[in-house]
This record gives C-alpha cells, structure tokens and sequence, in this order.
C-alpha cells in the first residue's frame, strides 16, 4: 500500500487482520508497517502508538457490530432485539478472539460505559431501543448492565476455550503430552465430561434465562 494512500481506517483494518494471524503479543508498529510495505515512522501520522492503535481497533470493531446483517433488520419485541445483539456480539468475539479481550481491559469513555457495548453510540442505542419497547427508564438501565455483565463474561469464555481447541489430529500427537491426573482422581474421572463442547447450548439457555429475569424484573 502507498504510503501516501495510507489513512487511519486502513491502518486500524490491517492491524486488526494482523492480530487475527499472528495475535496481539506479535502486534508491533515494525511489524505492521513491514506487512503494509511503509515504514513505521508513517503509522505515527495516523495514531500517537500502539495503544492509540489498540484503542481504535477497539472502537472499529465495536462499531462494526451495526453493519451486521442481523443489527440492520428491525427486532420485533425486546427480546428478538436482545438475541440479535447477544448472537452478533458472541460471532464477532469468535471471529477476533486476539483482540476481545481489549474491549475488556481498554480504557472506555467513561466509567459507566460496560464491555463488550462500551460506546456511547451503543449505549444509546441499547437504551433507547429499550424504551421504544415501553421499558422504564431505571429498567432499561438496570438491562443494560445485567445483559452486558452476562456478555462480556460468558464470551470472555469462550474466547479463552477457542485457544485451546486442537484438531483431532494435533489431539492424538498431544496424547503422550497430556498432564499427568494420578493426584486428582475426581479430575481424571470426569476429564471427558469436562472436555465436552457445549459453548453454543450454553449460551442459548444462559440467554433466555436471562431474558426470563428481565422479563419478571418488577421495574420492568
């Protein structure tokens, strides 16, 4: 890329790309101006450094969420709104799950503002598509904090499981690897059920049950 083609939006969309192959610890101002053909001194006009860079990233991919095909189409109810916001949140984790765990740990705007919808834009979004649906104020309030609670924790979750998932054939060469469990019979046991895989009913049940409490909430 040019260097005088070179704008702030293609910067935090390389480096985003960049941490999704090589992860962020590999993520350097070198490095990403080697793999944009600049040198790094040329990045400095678009972010003061890596930690502007990292919060841009943030911003990009937290606003990238209303591009979503589901974000676009009009819920139905305050529940189908929820499930929309949950799913695409939770695909968009697992898409870029080098770079989740910042919208946990980056500086947000103000101390009010909860990952993983850590923005003002989404903040008003979130609140006022509340209220269209006849939610209180101090409910769709008390909404925003319980959904983003059960959000940023869960996917937080999954998003650490997805660095441990192997094929099954990295599995087989690992097995003569595996940690030894003769000191924790109760573990060795019930390794296998431990092991099962079931992120995806999980968060649909953890979803509706937490729709269920907003629903019977008595501010609500």
């Amino acid at each position: 890329m040019a260097q005088n083609r070179l704008t702030r939006n293609d910067l935090v969309a390389a480096a985003i790309t960049f941490v999704d192959v090589h992860g962020l610890d590999a993520l350097t101002m070198r490095r990403l101006g080697q793999s944009l053909g600049v040198e790094a001194m040329a990045l400095y006009r678009h972010v003061s450094g890596r930690e502007d860079l990292l919060e841009a990233m943030v911003e990009a991919l937290i606003d990238s969420l209303f591009d979503n095909r589901r974000m676009r189409q009009t819920p139905s109810s305050w529940e189908d709104y929820l499930q929309r916001v949950a799913n695409t949140t939770k695909e968009l984790a697992l898409d870029h799950p080098g770079i989740f765990p910042l919208i946990a740990t980056q500086p947000s705007q103000a101390p009010w503002l909860r990952p993983p919808l850590r923005s003002l834009r989404w903040v008003e979004e979130f609140l006022s598509m509340l209220q269209q649906f006849e939610f209180s104020d101090a409910a769709a309030v008390g909404a925003y904090k319980t959904f983003t609670s059960f959000l940023i924790g869960d996917l937080l979750l999954q998003v650490h499981s997805t660095n441990f998932a192997i094929t099954d054939e990295d599995d087989h060469e690992r097995s003569d690897d595996d940690s030894d469990l003769s000191e924790y019979p109760t573990v060795n046991e019930l390794s296998d059920l431990l092991s099962e895989d079931h992120r995806q009913r999980q968060f649909d049940d953890a979803l509706d049950e937490l729709i269920e409490r907003i629903r019977l909430s008595p501010t609500n």
